[in-house]
């Protein structure tokens, strides 16, 4: 997920996001696909919303207002902070979310980098590192975003191949839920055990038919 240096004019910050930060539009269309089929897309609310927090909000609705599916930089720490992860991680930590109808706010994907960001409540840093140390004593890693820092979030109306996705696109102003980052703590810790143990596995056993076949033959006996 690119950040950029708070620093930056926003006219710096838009041709920064224009020059380095736009999905190229060959980009393959099975390389780090979704897993859900349609496209999220923000809501004209989570528009109004999510422009808020932009130095100059008229300039980040006209941006998009121009091209709905190029990404724009905005500042993290205002309206929301975002919790950066991998791709792989981040995937299983949204389908467990999703799977359990856990509180979970929008959710964004750069395919590019293979990373994924979750948008919490502002200054929810203290609250989220204490949550994830008492699920684990080795947290996975992670990048933690809030006042200090631009994240690249992807327009209002991505198509299936850019490099910037919602995987759950704003909607409408999220409720400053304290639900929601226990729930991210909680399956981010989760899903890394889970990916953790499902590798180690991997490993262990590349070939169930070479390594274990005692347990193959145990299995066949019991069900004749």
């Amino acid at each position: 997920m690119p950040v950029i240096p708070r620093h930056l004019s926003s006219s710096a910050q838009l041709r920064a996001s224009r020059r380095s930060l736009v999905a190229p539009r060959q980009t393959s269309r099975r390389s780090c696909r979704p897993r859900w089929d349609d496209v999220q897309r923000m809501t004209r609310r989570g528009i109004q919303w999510l422009s808020a927090v932009a130095d100059d909000p008229v300039m980040c609705r006209a941006h998009w207002a121009d091209d709905p599916r190029r990404p724009y930089a905005l500042p993290t720490g205002r309206l929301f902070d975002v919790v950066v992860m991998s791709q792989r991680l981040g995937m299983e930590t949204f389908d467990q979310l999703v799977r359990r109808e856990m509180p979970l706010g929008p959710v964004m994907m750069d395919r590019r980098a293979k990373q994924i960001g979750f948008l919490l409540s502002s200054r929810s840093r203290g609250r989220f590192t204490r949550l994830l140390s008492l699920e684990t004593a080795t947290p996975p890693e992670y990048r933690y975003l809030d006042a200090g820092s631009f994240v690249v979030v992807p327009g209002p109306m991505p198509m299936a191949d850019d490099r910037h996705q919602w995987l759950r696109a704003p909607i409408r102003r999220p409720e400053a839920s304290p639900l929601r980052t226990a729930s991210l703590a909680v399956m981010f810790a989760a899903a890394s055990a889970l990916i953790e143990r499902a590798d180690r596995y991997g490993e262990q056993y590349p070939s169930a038919e070479v390594e274990r076949p005692e347990q193959l033959e145990q299995v066949s006996d019991r069900a004749q």
